[in-house]
């Protein structure tokens, strides 16, 4: 494949994956309350990486900000960290392949120089997809382990109203423990990610192939004795006689 095909194919990738990497760290949709069973929500709840929000039946929503750093758990500042590392390492991947084009002429900048930007470039899209999605992947299993608890939780609650008589066996628990599940940040942050990874991949291939052209080809001799014909054998016994008679 032609490396300018890959290089234009790894730099739209790696703009897209940036652009989506960049929505879902600014999303506060990263999960939202479970609404399964309930029959009236009055109150609509949803996390971000900044704030958390809650919406009204009556359509008014109320942010609160999410300040401080040593108020919250590791893994949710080991997410904040990846989502952060990952955008800036996708809009410098994508600003330095831009320069690396081929279509792009600059003046005095030979190829070899930028198929290293290109590899360079390559490598911090792959860096900053699997940031994105380990990030991702963090806080989604945060979300499930919290599920699982708040669901066991609400079930054991549910099981002692039901024995003593109140709640009428209702599982699930009214009044119980909030459950939260994945919201749509989590997948921006996955696609983008992936995005990105591929977009990176496509830029190192990039770079091999315009390694590959760049090498000088030496073209090869091949050697061919000359022919001798039959004039020129004659010719060599007539010296080679007439010498033999000077001799004598």
């Amino acid at each position: 494949m032609a490396p300018s095909v890959l290089q234009n194919g790894g730099f739209i990738l790696g703009l897209m994956g940036a652009a989506a990497l960049i929505a879902a760290t600014a999303m506060n949709r990263w999960c939202v309350k479970d609404r399964q069973g309930e029959v009236v929500t009055s109150v609509y709840t949803y996390k971000g990486l900044w704030q958390d929000c809650e919406t009204a039946s009556s359509g008014l929503t109320e942010c609160r900000p999410l300040y401080g750093i040593l108020g919250f758990s590791g893994a949710f500042q080991a997410v904040r960290a990846l989502m952060i590392v990952g955008v800036v390492l996708a809009v410098l991947g994508a600003v330095i392949s831009l320069f690396s084009l081929k279509c792009l002429k600059m003046n005095n900048m030979e190829d070899t120089t930028k198929a290293k930007m290109s590899l360079t470039a390559g490598i911090m899209f792959v860096v900053a997809g699997v940031c994105g999605i380990a990030g991702a992947s963090i806080y989604a299993n945060q979300i499930v382990s919290s599920f699982r608890m708040s669901t066991y939780n609400n079930y054991g609650e549910g099981m002692m109203q039901g024995g003593m008589g109140m709640g009428g066996g209702m599982g699930g628990g009214m009044g119980g423990m909030q459950t939260y599940t994945f919201g749509p940040a989590l997948f921006v942050a996955w696609i983008g990610g992936g995005v990105v990874l591929i977009g990176g991949i496509l830029k190192s291939l990039a770079f091999r192939e315009m390694v590959k052209d760049d090498k000088p080809s030496y073209p090869g001799v091949v050697y061919k004795p000359q022919t001798r014909t039959k004039t020129d054998h004659d010719d060599h016994h007539s010296e080679s006689g007439k010498k033999a008679q000077n001799y004598v």
